[in-house]
């Protein structure tokens, strides 16, 4: 691949990353703002959880088969800047929840499109593939400094806005211009008959046979449900408690995603598959531990710690669970066993967690106050019930560790 492809694809994921940064982070914080319950906000992210259901459909029956990658990226981006900014706009419940789920619907699958646009200008995707995607985490990290340094310097009360929406609008209006500028990806499927078992990739459910694999596969799905307290409710969170520019502070989560993400063969060898899960794991709980004893004063090492844990929490678990189906699955149903951890995971384990949290917070809030401590233990006690589950079930592979 050349210098020239490489900036392009760069850029794109840059933008790709920065606009869902822009909104995701801080969404919960305006909402609650407005008046939205625990419950309300719940639903706003669960919209998000069902883009991700959507998008294997909208890819699978559409995208891959008539259209090529770039111009459909095209389409997305600019029908998806007009929506997001009319959804700023709005004050019911009701209408932001719908405007959401419209514009998750046709966001979600622009990622699964920018992968695709990126591997195939790629001759070693394992090498070259992670120096791309790795811009997509700095324009997460950007996007959050520019709303805590840039916009607060413009905006009142910044994170509890519709501004950062705003922002991702324009991004997104910009990323669909630039997408005309992509390298052609023709549809890869024009002759073939896909049916929805290829899509949601279910022909890995001949995976679940092993029992190691159906105890990954379940536990994937389990610890999603406790990570969906964080996306939802943490800058809510630490914006009650007084941190100052709170979406920037969160972005060091995904500088540490970046630092141990160039760790992680030094621990592959070390660990193996099993440990290196484990450990993922677990650092969920130690997070919403440290969330729940944190506070601004001699404690805010706390919360600084389970904001750096991102790293952690995500490479662990998650970037090691994609590189065990990969050694699990046969070649011939590799895509179809990643399609369906991610749809277990992003789609369904999300889902349930977004709905969950939501109602949580609800039970723990009274005449408009939160009981954090109580609400952050909730999720810590469920990821210490899956890992318990996890470490007392799943057997480690040999043949697995040893070629990591």
């Amino acid at each position: 691949m050349d210098s020239k492809k490489y900036a392009q694809l760069s850029v794109m994921m840059f933008l790709q990353l920065f606009i869902w940064g822009s909104w995701f982070v801080t969404l919960g914080t305006y909402l609650a703002s407005i008046g939205f319950s625990g419950s309300d906000i719940g639903t706003a992210y669960l919209t998000n959880n069902i883009g991700a259901i959507i998008s294997p459909l909208f890819i699978g029956l559409i995208a891959d088969r008539f259209f090529s990658a770039e111009k459909v990226m095209a389409l997305l981006h600019l029908l998806g800047g007009v929506v997001l900014y009319f959804v700023s706009d709005l004050t019911t419940t009701s209408s932001i929840i719908t405007g959401l789920l419209l514009y998750n619907s046709i966001y979600m699958p622009t990622m699964a499109l920018a992968n695709a646009v990126s591997f195939n200008q790629m001759d070693a995707p394992d090498a070259q593939f992670p120096k791309i995607r790795v811009w997509g985490t700095i324009g997460w990290i950007i996007a959050g400094l520019m709303i805590s340094y840039v916009l607060a310097g413009q905006f009142d009360n910044v994170e509890a806005s519709s501004i950062p929406m705003k922002m991702g609008a324009v991004a997104s209006i910009i990323l669909g211009v630039y997408s005309l500028t992509l390298p052609n990806t023709p549809p890869q499927n024009t002759e073939k008959k896909v049916s929805l078992k290829d899509i949601f990739g279910l022909d890995a459910l001949a995976l679940l046979k092993d029992k190691s694999f159906a105890i990954f596969a379940l536990c994937s799905l389990l610890i999603s449900i406790p990570l969906a307290f964080y996306y939802a409710f943490a800058n809510l969170y630490l914006n009650e408690l007084g941190m100052e520019a709170a979406a920037a502070k969160m972005s060091l989560g995904q500088v540490s995603e970046v630092g141990f993400m160039v760790l992680m063969p030094l621990f592959f060898r070390r660990l193996g598959v099993k440990w290196m899960l484990f450990v993922g794991m677990v650092a969920w709980i130690i997070r919403y531990a440290l969330f729940t004893a944190g506070d601004m004063d001699s404690l805010v090492w706390m919360l600084y710690g389970g904001i750096i844990l991102h790293g952690v929490c995500y490479d662990f678990f998650f970037v090691t669970g994609q590189i065990y189906v990969d050694n699990k699955a046969d070649k011939k149903i590799r895509a179809s066993a990643q399609s369906f951890i991610a749809l277990l995971t992003y789609g369904v384990g999300l889902a349930i967690g977004s709905g969950l949290s939501g109602q949580v917070v609800d039970i723990f809030t009274e005449n408009g106050v939160k009981d954090w401590t109580a609400i952050w233990i909730t999720p810590c006690v469920l990821a210490a019930a899956v890992t318990l589950l996890f470490v007392l079930t799943f057997k480690s592979d040999d043949k697995i560790e040893s070629s990591n």
